[in-house]
């Protein structure tokens, strides 16, 4: 071969590895990674027949997207109103179209609304369409009508936002809890809602804030807001606005119990009781020694059996004397139970409010406390005089005294079995390393009441800035100044309680008697408590 041939031969060779070489490259070409997720709901391109169509006579509705969707939980997500005696079927999943079809008779001169709720997102990230709905009318003109307002928390005021807001005609008014309403919405990020296309008639109407998502309002576990009188809807209504509550449970039920690892039993109730009380009434012998705490809200007890050879046990749940339940535990005969002894403790972090003792919090009663293997080191020195008392109010709970000094680390040690539970449970060492704090740091709130009628009660209640109470509450029968000692310094909010029933709480409302909760007011201005100084307010209760 010649020097030529073996050259062009040489490119050639050259020419095919490359024209391969990018042959594979365009097959290995892939969709560029990564980018922002779409957080997008599916958009609305088309609808035919158009929404608000009038003299509507069509059998079949059909709405395309810009992107594929499915349907999620259609049949609680949807409705239509007026209900149909053969709902619509819908088809749309994996499709960038959906389509109704229309099985019933539709009524003359009638507006009807399509809800979809959430029940249409895209396939990809399911960002759902929130509170899409669609309108016709089978007569010349829609009902244009429509009712909006706020929703918000009873008790903290602030906005309910993803809150069911419907409205029931008031011959359905019955249908509460029941079964699912067919004209509602859902509140926005500021807890506004509005209710469109609603024809001239009288509603009642409710705002839901629901845990199962059907909703049906379940008393034990959504809140609700409701407004007692019908409204009667002749033209458009704005700021009609509700509040939600968590409405008492109308039967006293047992909602959680337990027989614990440690030989302990627990029970939850739906309820706060007033004079609760429990007894073992099988075997009866059992209930000599019984050992019971009920928590501060009477809503749950803790209790301890010393003799604990039975197989089975049963316990009667009393309030105000009167027999509210009977529940049955049972054990199994090679049960073992681990118990030791921990102790809590009331200090702010690392360190103890110098207004206040020392608390220690045990998980068992407490039968024998050894003071020789508890050890208190004051700056590394060993201290005696210390004193340990149980608290009169709490089984749980012991007091630890000591004259505690400035700018001194401490550290209490509380050695292996040097305290004594129930069942002979003893205590692994306990370490607690803490200093007294400053008490500059603290400070007194001085806020001087006025009411407005010293014939009603008032409670007076500062909360934090999620209004939660941080401080005690306060009974307000009349004028004059409430004085908050020796308290960090901190944003605090006045909250006011109109005690319509004298009681001393707030109490919620409820829907079958028409009874609203309790009003509150927030004092607009904040408490501001800064370190080592007195601050001195005052509060002008208005007439709710």
């Amino acid at each position: 071969m010649s020097k030529n041939n073996r050259l062009v031969n040489k490119q050639y060779f050259y020419y095919l590895i490359l024209i391969v070489g990018l042959i594979y490259g365009c097959a290995s070409i892939q969709m560029p990674q990564g980018g922002p997720k779409d957080s997008l709901p599916p958009k609305v391109l088309k609808m035919e027949p158009k929404n608000l169509s009038t003299n509507f006579s069509a059998k079949k509705i059909v709405i395309d997207f810009d992107e594929y969707i499915k349907l999620d939980n259609e049949f609680k997500e949807f409705s239509i109103s007026p209900e149909m005696e053969k709902p619509p079927i819908l088809k749309g999943s994996n499709t960038k179209k959906l389509e109704i079809t229309l099985q019933d008779t539709l009524e003359k001169n009638t507006t009807y609304t399509l809800n979809f709720g959430k029940a249409i997102a895209d396939i990809n990230e399911s960002n759902a369409i929130k509170n899409f709905t669609y309108v016709f009318s089978t007569g010349p003109t829609l009902d244009s009508l429509s009712i909006s307002g706020t929703i918000k928390n009873a008790l903290t005021g602030a906005p309910e936002i993803e809150t069911v807001v419907f409205i029931l005609p008031l011959a359905r008014d019955t249908i509460l809890g029941k079964k699912k309403p067919s004209i509602y919405t859902t509140t926005d990020s500021s807890g506004n809602y509005k209710l469109n296309n609603l024809k001239k008639e009288t509603y009642k109407i409710y705002a839901l804030k629901e845990k199962g998502g059907d909703k049906i309002y379940q008393q034990n576990f959504d809140e609700i807001g409701f407004i007692k009188e019908p409204l009667v809807l002749t033209k458009n209504m704005d700021s009609v606005n509700l509040k939600v509550f968590k409405e008492l449970a109308k039967d006293f039920r047992i909602v959680d119990r337990k027989l614990n690892s440690d030989g302990s039993i627990t029970m939850d109730f739906n309820q706060k009781l007033r004079r609760p009380e429990l007894t073992i009434i099988d075997p009866v012998a059992v209930d000599v020694g019984k050992i019971v705490r009920f928590n501060k809200n009477n809503d749950s007890v803790k209790f301890w059996l010393k003799d604990l050879s039975f197989d089975s046990v049963k316990v009667a749940v009393k309030d105000e004397g009167k027999a509210l339940d009977t529940v049955k535990f049972t054990r199994g005969k090679k049960d073992v139970y681990t118990r030791n002894v921990q102790a809590g403790d009331n200090l702010e972090g690392s360190a103890l409010n110098p207004f206040k003792d020392l608390k220690l919090y045990f998980n068992f009663p407490i039968e024998n406390i050894d003071l020789t293997k508890i050890t208190l080191l004051e700056d590394s020195i060993p201290r005696k005089g210390f004193i340990l008392t149980k608290d009169s109010t709490d089984l749980l709970v012991y007091t630890f005294k000591y004259p505690w000094k400035k700018k001194e680390q401490y550290i209490l040690k509380i050695g292996d079995g040097a305290v004594t539970g129930l069942f002979n449970s003893k205590n692994k060492e306990i370490t607690k390393n803490f200093l007294l704090a400053e008490a500059d740091i603290y400070s007194t709130l001085y806020i001087n009441v006025t009411v407005p009628d010293t014939s009603k009660n008032y409670i007076l209640e500062l909360v934090n800035e999620k209004k939660e109470v941080v401080m005690g509450s306060e009974r307000i029968l009349k004028s004059g100044p409430v004085i908050f000692p020796n308290y960090r310094s901190g944003i605090y909010y006045a909250r006011i309680v109109y005690d319509e029933n004298k009681n001393g709480i707030w109490d919620t409302g409820n829907v079958a008697k028409g009874i609203q909760p309790e009003k509150i007011w927030y004092e607009p201005k904040e408490f501001s408590i800064r370190a080592n100084f007195e601050r001195r307010e005052k509060i002008d209760i208005p007439n709710p």
